[in-house]
């Protein structure tokens, strides 16, 4: 690694250890070598960090919209001008390719122009009331100090999806970290440090342990704010926590994203497509592809296809550049994957390739699986690893039920002729949709789920409205 990475907690603009010397190890899971000791954060650094973005939100929140602006957009040149030391750190932790940790860098970086440009944007209305009595003036204000939880698959791109708007919108913020992936949050904070963020505006804290910490901070009164992204189970938890106080939340939870390929659909960019789905980021994504439906006529072309593709694909340590997949985060992580696979097997699903995992390291083949039926263990968990399930059927409407047949919504794919492809996507129970191609995030799209997948949006001119509260003002007219 070009430096040290940073592994301190980040209060009222000071780098600083926890307030009990307690470290944990931030390890790598291609070889299970220490990177680094990371600072666990008491309950006294956890208060600190709130009372510090508490005491900076005054002044922030008064700064104009251009200041706020060219903030962000300093941030955003340094990311850019640093982007392959950005993307090796998350190779390091998380254990993604290289192809991967650069793309997500690049993602990740654009938040903070998308959000700069945002900032001076903000609506607001002025109109004659119907009755002619007023003017109604509304206007849109920071919501005050927002906590922001963020998960290791994409410890670069979600904390800059979320510090781009709270900070534009002019909040200070309160940056956790996954346990996994805090040297990448590390980073991103000292990139807003060096770009001029004032005391107080951007914390970072690595509670140990997790759940009573965070707890104790979304109760205390200055935090009006959460933003999490993570798992429906943990979400449902910390909506329980925020219910007491009325903390304002915006929840990107879990997916189980559905694929249907229709009759007729080109088989080329079905195939490029579904590989997009599948393996960005490892399979390691909640937009990944989870449940493949496939039509009887293109069943068996398509399960070859993804056979011959998916054995190219090269698996090894991310920081070789030639590898396509990296390690899983952990191999505990690894390890659910198998049994996953397991128990597909044991459900009659047979494996057409891959099925292993590595004696050394968090790796785990590139597989995919055939004979999988609607209902089996797998269509119904999110696997979060590089396993292709694939389900045949023969009618659309029944396919379009099956996909829908979830708790989650989050996202689907749908590949086909355009016009089938179309109708088959307003049909789909998800918060978003990608017609005939493999990948739609987006800084400049609003990003977010249906169901038990969430609730708000990220990204796009929506993102900002999260950390703003309307205020309407009545004058004479």
């Amino acid at each position: 690694m070009t430096s040290t990475p940073l592994a301190d907690l980040f209060i009222d603009g000071r780098w600083r250890a926890g307030g009990d010397g307690r470290r944990f190890r931030v390890v790598n899971p291609a070889d299970g070598s220490t990177i680094a000791e990371f600072a666990a954060a008491t309950e006294d650094d956890c208060r600190a960090a709130v009372e510090a973005a508490e005491r900076a939100f005054p002044a922030w929140s008064r700064t104009s919209p251009r200041e706020r602006s060219e903030l962000l957009y300093r941030a955003f040149e340094i990311l850019r001008a640093e982007r392959e030391h950005f993307a090796e750190l998350m190779v390091r932790e998380n254990g993604k390719a290289w192809a991967d940790a650069m793309a997500e860098a690049a993602y990740a970086t654009e938040f903070f122009r998308w959000f700069a440009e945002e900032a001076v944007r903000v609506p607001g209305d002025y109109r004659l009331s119907p009755n002619g009595d007023k003017r109604i003036v509304v206007t849109r204000e920071p919501v005050g100090v927002a906590l922001l939880i963020t998960p290791w698959n994409f410890p670069a791109a979600m904390a800059t999806r979320k510090l781009g708007p709270a900070l534009a919108a002019g909040c200070t913020t309160i940056l956790k970290p996954a346990r996994e992936t805090p040297l990448t949050a590390a980073y991103v904070v000292d990139v807003l440090r060096r770009a001029g963020a004032p005391a107080g505006v951007v914390n970072l804290v690595t509670p140990v342990p997790t759940g009573p910490l965070v707890a104790g901070m979304i109760a205390h009164p200055a935090v009006r704010k959460l933003s999490f992204t993570g798992s429906t189970e943990v979400g449902r938890e910390l909506l329980r926590a925020c219910a007491d106080t009325i903390v304002s939340t915006s929840m990107e939870l879990g997916g189980n994203a559905p694929v249907i390929v229709l009759p007729g659909a080109d088989l080329d960019r079905t195939v490029s497509g579904s590989l997009l789905a599948k393996m960005r980021n490892g399979g390691s994504a909640c937009t990944a592809a989870n449940r493949f439906y496939v039509h009887s006529s293109l069943h068996d072309a398509f399960v070859e296809r993804m056979r011959e593709e998916l054995e190219r694909i090269r698996t090894g340590p991310g920081l070789d550049r030639q590898n396509d997949l990296g390690a899983l985060v952990s191999t505990g992580e690894r390890d659910k994957v198998a049994e996953l696979v397991s128990t597909a097997v044991g459900e009659g699903a047979r494996i057409v390739t891959g099925g292993t995992g590595s004696p050394q390291g968090a790796f785990y083949a590139p597989t995919l699986l055939d004979g999988v039926s609607h209902g089996d263990t797998i269509t119904r968990q999110e696997i979060f690893g590089p396993v292709t399930a694939v389900v045949s059927y023969d009618d659309v409407d029944d396919a379009v039920r099956m996909a829908n047949d979830t708790e989650f919504g989050l996202v689907a794919y749908v590949f086909g002729p355009d016009e089938d492809a179309m109708r088959a996507a307003l049909r789909m129970e998800s918060g978003m949709v990608a017609v005939n191609r493999g990948v739609l995030s987006d800084p400049a799209a609003p990003f977010g789920g249906a169901k038990q997948s969430g609730i708000g949006r990220e990204g796009s001119s929506e993102g900002i409205l999260e950390y703003l509260e309307e205020k309407y003002i009545a004058l004479d007219a």
